[in-house]
């Protein structure tokens, strides 16, 4: 029979690469819409339009911060996989809007997994848990490690992440989180940084632009390859027994390396077109995030294969690409 999955946040980065996967693995895919007056499906619509796509791939209007359309999603897609990928995932903005993101990001998981609870208890779900939640804990970071999260967005995070457990262990539920470390592509947001210079790249290179202005160039994260996350997503909800993952390359690079990866693939020099600002930083900032992925390497298969430098280029050349229509 085929199998139906359900994804939150099947317009972003990471939904739309999950959708892409889950149709070539012969799913029937759902996913979950928030209604905007401007149009905000440019990453989903390509594949929703796809003739190859048509009628296994359903879009429905919800939105986390409301039950009622969690509840009947689930009622009309009778999923047997669900993937909760939807959040104010931007940092920065967490510390603007805490309460929403509260809402969206810790109560909208909590709303989802009720929503299972009670109308489909059989499903498979899965949590985008996120690297934020370790904030001030040194490195490696891995499923075992001290949680300290330093933003809103990564308090909201770890209250969903435990809200997962909880139903795991309280109701019988399969329910897994996925500790993700960063992961870009070049479907990334335009606002997070790594976006943020390769556009800038673009433009300079196009002679559009001369300069970028970024924050804190010493931040230390684990930079993937978001299209390569996904597989380990679904893999977690193929295993036997429930767990928790982390994902992550095992890798350091500050946002000095990777500007300076991304202007040399191009020729320049990062050191001639960056500036930097403190209205950038955060208030409370997290130096260092690097994983530790052994686990998933050992019982789910899954191991990053694209290298930060190649993740620069690649994202680089898409944004010239895209510029130059």
């Amino acid at each position: 029979m085929t199998k139906r999955a359900l994804i939150t946040g099947i317009t972003g980065q990471d939904g739309s690469y999950l959708a892409e996967l889950l149709l070539e693995k012969g799913y029937e895919v759902h996913g979950l819409v928030r209604r905007s007056s401007s149009f905000n499906r440019g990453r989903i619509d390509p594949i929703y339009l796809d003739p190859a796509n048509q009628g296994r791939l359903t879009l429905h209007y919800g939105d986390m911060t409301d039950s009622t359309s969690l509840i009947n999603v689930v009622r009309e897609s009778r999923p047997d996989e669900v993937y909760n990928l939807a959040a104010q995932s931007h940092v920065a903005v967490s510390f603007e809007m805490p309460e929403y993101t509260a809402s969206a990001d810790a109560m909208g998981a909590i709303r989802l997994l009720e929503a299972l609870r009670q109308n489909a208890p059989e499903a498979r779900f899965y949590q985008a848990s996120t690297s934020e939640m370790f904030g001030l804990t040194p490195p490696p970071q891995h499923e075992d490690t001290h949680f300290h999260p330093r933003s809103p967005y990564g308090a909201a995070k770890l209250h969903a992440h435990w809200a997962t457990i909880n139903y795991r262990e309280a109701y019988d539920l399969y329910a897994v989180s996925g500790i993700l470390f960063n992961h870009e592509s070049p479907r990334r947001g335009e606002s997070f940084v790594t976006r943020k210079i390769t556009r800038a790249v673009a433009a300079i290179t196009a002679g559009r632009a001369t300069s970028v202005t970024l924050g804190n160039l010493d931040a230390v994260r684990d930079w993937g390859y978001a299209k390569e996350y996904v597989e380990g997503m679904w893999r977690m909800l193929q295993q036997d027994v429930p767990g928790d993952y982390v994902l992550a390359t095992g890798v350091g690079t500050t946002v000095r390396d990777f500007a300076e990866m991304a202007f040399s693939h191009v020729g320049l020099d990062w050191r001639e077109h960056v500036e930097t600002d403190a209205r950038f930083e955060r208030p409370s900032e997290v130096p260092e995030l690097l994983g530790d992925a052994s686990r998933a390497a050992a019982e789910l298969g899954w191991k990053a294969t694209t290298t930060v430098r190649q993740l620069a280029g690649l994202m680089v050349d898409t944004d010239i690409a895209l510029l130059q229509g």
